[in-house]
């Protein structure tokens, strides 16, 4: 009865948010401000929850729930290990930054707190389900609560950035379902685990499953912004407020590239990479454009949250590239860096948000000497572009070293070259602007405030200093204690390549 109940939290994780989206617009009409308390508590206790469920992965190795008590694979699936312990906590401790982040505004409505937990909600039920259709129905909560964010910032851009990734978001989705029907077809069944047996029964030369495979990865490859599906995400990332960049750059890419993990491990299993290695073979050159046009397209542009988002265009194709790979090296590198990238790229956004606040802008220019008028926020800013250049102990140096590992150790010297190129790149578009910032003329305060109606601009609130910091901090030393999380997911990750 007691690992019933442990398991019955994979349920949990998603429910609660579920539950807590609808008290913000109910008790807002009485309780002013009551959507950010509630969505704080709901987070805790969603923490509290993965902490729990970290609990019993220690004691069984892997949890298994069954949706209202019908066994898989008639019935739903939920399932939970390390890996995908470690994401959904990353889901709450993301959403608690995030949080504290909006705190000091005022302007966040109730409903903006309903979209932020329902889309822990979805977050959360794409790391732990075990269904290929059930996947379909997070990614799909996750995608609309997203596109209600984005369009939560007043701008006129930012409606049509929201619909421009509603088209593109929907377009992913229909393609990601329309291949789960082929695969049903083809098998009768929805569950990963069966479906990995039944498609070695049925053959993976077959059309349909063929046909399968190219429509879910296509469908998760819109949803993940590899190259050239990704153009829904410069406009997304740019044009929504500080506090939905952080929460979409961190991790609703990081789900969709995880979904490609667990599709291409746990459902078409290695075997198929060896019976169609054309496949796989498609997949590895798409990660490769996205790594070397996402850099080149971040050195090009002049706006740091343009820049950056084309910096996860690379980065994404980072993770996906040490999926395609086959080789427990890579992999590993591959999902320590999915982790180690929502940290660093979450704390790069809050730090820009911060900037402009002191700068008055996003633009290169606009960073020239700012590190003299906000010393910390641009010191950390600094460590967090040096961890994701890669350079050793941060957590971007692990997790690429291993890529790079795994990709010598298969033979795969393109994969290995176009990787530490992207070193390079990286180091490129990020030192443009820590050389304004640290190396070039500050702008006249006396003209800055002048522009703005004699007045100066408002200063950085506390929390915000202080969540870069912390995120600078633990981009660097979770590289140093990354062995751990590595021991810990690499009998997992060659339980899938056996």
């Amino acid at each position: 009865a007691r690992l019933r109940s442990m398991s019955e939290t994979l349920a949990l994780l998603v429910a609660l948010p579920v539950l807590t989206a609808l008290v913000p617009v109910v008790l807002g009409r009485i309780w002013q401000r009551a959507g950010w308390t509630v969505a704080f508590v709901g987070t805790v206790l969603h923490l509290a929850l993965v902490v729990q469920l970290a609990r019993a992965i220690r004691v069984e190795g892997t949890v298994s729930y069954a949706v209202g008590n019908f066994a898989p694979p008639i019935g739903i699936e939920l399932v939970g290990d390390w890996i995908s312990a470690t994401l959904v906590g990353l889901v709450s401790i993301i959403t608690l930054i995030v949080l504290i982040f909006e705190r000091d505004r005022n302007d966040s409505s109730d409903a903006f707190y309903s979209e932020l937990l329902l889309l822990t909600a979805g977050l959360s039920g794409i790391f732990v389900t075990g269904d290929l259709f059930n996947l379909y129905v997070f990614l799909e909560i996750t995608g609309l609560a997203t596109y209600a964010l984005v369009a939560t910032n007043p701008s006129p851009r930012a409606a049509v950035a929201s619909l421009k990734y509603l088209l593109v978001g929907t377009i992913g989705a229909s393609l990601y379902l329309l291949g789960v029907g082929y695969l049903y077809i083809s098998t009768g069944t929805l569950n990963m685990a069966d479906l990995s047996q039944q498609l070695a029964e049925v053959g993976y030369t077959s059309p349909l499953i063929l046909t399968g495979f190219v429509l879910i990865m296509i469908g998760l490859g819109v949803k993940t912004a590899l190259f050239p599906l990704h153009t829904w995400q410069p406009d997304a990332y740019t044009e929504s407020s500080d506090s939905v960049t952080v929460h979409i750059a961190a991790l609703v890419s990081t789900a969709a590239a995880y979904a490609i993990f667990r599709v291409t491990f746990a459902v078409f299993t290695p075997s198929f990479a060896s019976a169609v290695p054309v496949a796989l073979d498609a997949l590895t050159i798409a990660a490769l454009l996205s790594i070397i046009l996402g850099s080149v397209f971040a050195i090009m542009q002049t706006n740091l949250k343009r820049m950056l988002a084309y910096s996860s265009v690379s980065q994404f194709g980072l993770v996906i590239v040490g999926v395609s790979v086959i080789n427990e090296t890579a992999l590993v590198g591959s999902l320590v860096h999915l982790v180690g990238h929502a940290v660093m790229k979450a704390g790069l956004f809050i730090a820009i948000g911060g900037l402009s606040i002191v700068a008055g802008g996003y633009e290169l220019e606009d960073m020239r000497g700012i590190a003299q008028r906000a010393p910390i926020l641009s010191a950390g800013f600094a460590v967090l572009a040096f961890a994701l250049v890669g350079v050793p102990p941060a957590v971007g140096f692990v997790g690429k070293w291993n890529i790079v590992l795994g990709a010598i150790n298969s033979g795969d010297w393109i994969v290995a070259v176009v990787v530490v190129t992207s070193t390079l790149l990286t180091l490129a578009y990020f030192a443009r602007v820590i050389e304004r910032m640290y190396f070039n003329s500050p702008i006249n305060i006396d003209q800055t405030a002048a522009t703005d109606g004699g007045q100066a601009r408002p200063s950085v609130p506390f929390q915000t200093r202080a969540l870069v910091s912390i995120l600078a901090f633990a981009s660097v030393s979770f590289g140093l204690v990354a062995i751990q999380f590595i021991a810990a997911i690499t009998p997992i990750v060659g339980g899938y390549l056996t």
